[in-house]
């Protein structure tokens, strides 16, 4: 054997001898008993027996790559893709002078860019995408000046793209998408006339698009989604670009007009712009016969006028797309009108996304057509009339979305013909009726099932127990009767589970504790009675249990979710007994013997007489909203005949006989002072009645509520004290925020959906959030608050002026007060907590606002107004005010804008916010783990 073939065979033995794992025995052919280039994956030169192909993709080896393989000097194509390699890429490869093509991609190497590898100038093809590298990426790359296709998409790479991609002059390809890549696209890639596909989506880069990109008129892909890059289409793009086949920038800062001239975009097959800041009508797309995915969501088109939809006319009039269109999205934009029956002509739809616009009218019968359907979201616009029965002609439907629309009638029993339906939800619309029992005859309903926010009526069907795959089942706030079926507790895959706001009777099925997986239970405001399933306490997962307003008794369990009594809320279930002490509950009776003496209660005391409700309300949730880390966490509240009476000697005594030094201050209806109860040994807050300003309590001498008093003030105080001219031992960081703003959604919680009767607090803001001891905050001060009649649903607003920047634009034009307007308030204050600004700074002017303030920030920018005092490790600022692991505040800062939009009917619930921060305390529990 020549020297040459020595070296090769020791360099093939070499490699063999670091592979760990080889399941299909792929080198097993590897051995002395047959030449190696007969070996499994080798080709060798006819003349010189050298190797040149090393092809071993897909065959799940696991190891490392030996640097012998640099020895292999014949070498022109080397595969090894798609397997378990790890480590570093040799920088022996660099040794390889005649390889042509490169496949490492798909496997999990490590470390950087093998600099040695821009030695190999022969190179036509180097896929080294899809695994671990990191670091930059090297200027050397511009001596591969052969190079036709690069693919390092998928790793970690970061710094810029280097500007010496200029010499690479054959390129056609350039994939570098999914790394931390920054800086603009230098303008030296307008060197590469050869250029067909850019592709740099998921990166952290930014600016504006080197001007050259649309005129390179090779271009058939631009893709450069979910960065930071901004500024304006050319109007005249389209014609600059006649091959452009695949268009996507979405989740970018891109600005203006959708450019006129893609009406003649005839080569176009994607165009994917979503999420960000285009305006105005979309330009008439009649003439893309090629046109395959078309997505425009999230961004402001649209104007409200009856020129919105004429962009789909033109798409419905294009008897070509009828059968090339596969996934049109417009969901999140301004478009306003009737939806067209024209567009059920785009029969070939798979999936057609159009929720959050401002549709109204019914949907066109045409929709029947679409038998290739299968995701139909039309959700939060304003449709109306039944919905149709043709829906159970749908048979390809796995994901079926109606909710937040004003459809009226019966559900149509034939949608449990789309057997697969995977997600139904029709809730927050106005359908009467019963649940028809078809609905549960959908085996393949394993995700959602949400009819709540209806007039549902009859009870829920025994049949039930057939989704025994379903994840979540929401029928809230119906006008649901009759026992809680028992079959319930075949539904083994159920996490959450929401039956509050009917009337259900009988006792709670002991069925459900055989639902093991169960998370989430409430059954909240029913006429459940009997006592509360034992066996309850066995679900480990269960992390909240609601349980408030029925007419339980008994004892309440101790262990599992019961031992914890911020995860339970049993409040408005008078004769419910012992359970943790921290429940507040009396002990249950021990047989045999007389009732025992009620336990004495902390001191919350009204003197004299008690008060209106209202204010009575202020100080049970001051004291019963107590430590509370995860949502939804609720307390038992005792009846009001319970509460101790306090003397004026007492109070007098207690507060140096109102002393001024012991003044908190001052309030609309009266003073509060710092007072010591030696009897209770308890610190606490008085507010003495001033009774020329309170009404109710004419005549009388003396009134005066009692409060535990916050050791740790307003949250005014925190967020502004160089302000206020007060000190604060620390600074609130990230996570004392987060917690507070938990706190906060909880009261509101409480009061929008727990209270038998509605509160609205009508002055939510920073100084109306006090602190305790251990920082938990409670909402104070319901001077102004109101009260919802549960029969009219509304109250109104004379008298009501709330506080100037926290108060919703619509009370300052005579609307009645309402929910949506203290979710306004919510929004405010969290925006408040994340930038230190007050809605009031003297830098808003001109119609700017806080809520416009983050807007412009949002989402790439944010580090331009987060408060810099909560920048931790965890979370840091880039030069180009982005925020790295920006996760959860993106999240935070989005809850605080949609609660403060202008229009009520955009802002989120306090239901829908709440369930989303717990996905955030859970998703980035991390980094509040000392809380």
């Amino acid at each position: 054997m020549a020297q040459g073939n020595q070296t090769d065979h020791l360099a093939l033995l070499q490699f063999k001898q670091l592979i760990s794992s080889d399941p299909y025995g792929i080198l097993d052919s590897w051995n002395s008993s047959t030449h190696f280039c007969k070996w499994h994956g080798i080709i060798c030169s006819p003349k010189h027996q050298r190797v040149t192909t090393l092809t071993l993709e897909g065959n799940k080896l696991h190891g490392s790559i030996s640097p012998y393989v640099g020895n292999l000097s014949h070498m022109r194509f080397l595969n090894l893709q798609n397997n378990s390699f790890y480590g570093k890429i040799p920088q022996e490869l660099g040794r390889l002078f005649r390889l042509r093509y490169l496949f490492l991609n798909n496997n999990s190497f490590s470390g950087e860019f093998p600099i040695n590898l821009t030695n190999c100038s022969e190179l036509i093809t180097m896929h080294l995408g899809a695994n671990k590298l990191i670091g930059k990426i090297p200027s050397q790359i511009g001596s591969l000046v052969k190079l036709q296709a690069l693919s390092m998409e998928k790793n970690n790479l970061s710094g810029k793209i280097p500007p010496s991609i200029r010499n690479l002059a054959s390129l056609t390809k350039f994939f570098i998408g999914f790394n931390q890549l920054e800086e603009n696209i230098p303008q030296e890639i307008c060197c590469l006339k050869q250029l067909k596909i850019i592709a740099v989506h998921i990166n952290k880069l930014s600016g504006t698009f080197p001007s050259c990109l649309y005129n390179m008129s090779s271009l058939t892909v631009i893709s450069a989604a979910d960065n930071n890059f901004n500024g304006s289409l050319p109007h005249n793009m389209f014609h600059t670009l006649p091959n452009l086949q695949f268009f996507s920038i979405g989740v970018n800062s891109f600005s203006g007009h959708i450019p006129t001239s893609i009406a003649n975009a005839s080569t176009l097959t994607v165009l994917v712009i979503p999420t960000n800041h285009f305006v105005g009508q979309v330009p008439n797309l009649g003439k893309l016969q090629s046109l395959r995915v078309l997505n425009l969501e999230d961004n402001n088109l649209g104007d409200n006028s009856t020129k919105d939809l004429e962009f789909l006319n033109s798409l419905t009039n294009c008897s070509n797309l009828s059968t090339t269109l596969n996934l049109l999205s417009f969901e999140g934009n301004q478009i306003y009108g009737q939806i067209p029956t024209e567009l059920g002509n785009l029969i070939s739809l798979s999936l057609l996304t159009m929720e959050y616009n401002n549709f109204e009218g019914t949907i066109p019968t045409t929709f029947g057509k679409f038998q290739k359907i299968q995701m139909l979201t039309m959700f939060g616009n304003n449709l109306s009339g039944a919905i149709p029965s043709f829906i159970g002609n749908l048979s390809q439907l796995y994901a079926l979305r109606l909710d937040g629309n004003m459809f009226e009638g019966n559900i149509p029993p034939n949608i449990g013909n789309c057997q697969r339906l995977q997600y139904l939800d029709i809730s927050h619309n106005n359908l009467s009726g019963v649940i028809p029992l078809e609905i549960f005859n959908i085996s393949s309903l394993t995700n959602t099932l949400n009819l709540s926010h209806n007039s549902l009526s009859g009870s829920l069907p025994k049949e039930v127990g057939m989704l025994k795959n379903i994840d979540m089942l929401d029928v809230s706030k119906n006008n649901l009767s009759g026992d809680i079926p028992e079959t319930i507790g075949e539904c083994i895959s159920l996490e959450y589970l929401y039956l509050e706001g009917n009337s259900f009777r009988g006792t709670i099925p002991s069925s459900l504790a055989s639902l093991k997986g169960l998370q989430r239970l409430d059954l909240s405001r029913n006429q459940l009675s009997g006592a509360i399933p034992k066996n309850l306490q066995n679900i480990s997962f269960l992390e909240y249990f609601n349980v408030s307003f029925n007419m339980l008794e008994g004892e309440v369990p101790t262990d599992g979710v019961f031992g914890n009594a911020t995860q339970v809320a049993i409040i408005g279930n008078n004769k419910l007994c012992g359970g943790i002490s921290q429940l507040h509950l009396p002990p249950c009776l021990i047989k045999g013997r007389k009732h025992a003496k009620h336990h004495k209660f902390r001191l919350i005391a009204v003197i004299a007489s008690v008060v209106s409700f209202l204010l009575i309300l202020s100080f049970i949730i001051t004291i019963y909203w107590m430590r509370k880390r995860n949502l939804k966490r609720h307390f038992d509240s005792p009846t009001i005949d319970q509460l101790a009476k306090v003397s004026y000697q007492d109070f007098h005594r207690g507060t140096d006989g109102f002393s001024p030094r012991n003044l908190i201050g001052p309030g609309s209806f009266g003073s509060v002072y710092r007072g010591n109860l030696v009897s209770e040994d308890n610190v606490i807050a008085v507010k003495v009645l001033n009774l020329q300003k309170n009404t109710y309590y004419k005549g009388q001498e003396f009134k005066a509520l009692v409060f535990d008093y916050m050791k740790n003030g307003s949250l005014e105080q925190w967020l502004h004290p160089e302000i206020l001219n007060v000190e604060t031992p620390t600074i609130l960081d990230l996570s004392h925020r987060l917690n507070i703003i938990i706190d906060v959604a909880s009261a509101l919680h409480y009061l929008h959906q727990e209270c038998e009767q509605m509160v609205i607090h009508c002055d939510l803001k920073p100084s109306n959030v006090l602190l305790d001891e251990d920082m938990v905050a409670h909402v104070s001060d319901f001077g102004i608050a109101r009260l919802v009649s549960t029969i009219s649903g509304n109250a109104s607003t004379t008298g009501i002026s709330g506080t100037v920047g926290y108060a919703p634009p619509e009370y300052g034009m005579g609307s009645e007060v309402s929910t949506c307007g203290d979710m306004y308030s919510f929004g405010i204050l969290m925006l408040e907590m994340l930038t230190v600004r007050r809605p009031t700074d003297e830098v808003f002017k001109d119609g700017q606002n806080l809520h416009n303030f983050v807007a412009i920030s949002f989402p790439n920018n944010l580090g331009s107004i987060f408060y810099p005092h909560l920048v931790s490790r965890d979370v840091e600022v880039t030069e180009d005010g982005s925020i790295e692991n920006s996760e959860c505040l993106v999240s935070l800062f989005r809850i605080g804008l949609i609660c403060s939009m202008e229009s009520p009917k955009e802002r989120m619930s306090i239901v829908d916010v709440t369930r989303e921060l717990s996905i955030i305390r859970k998703t980035f529990c991390h980094w509040f783990s000392h809380s």
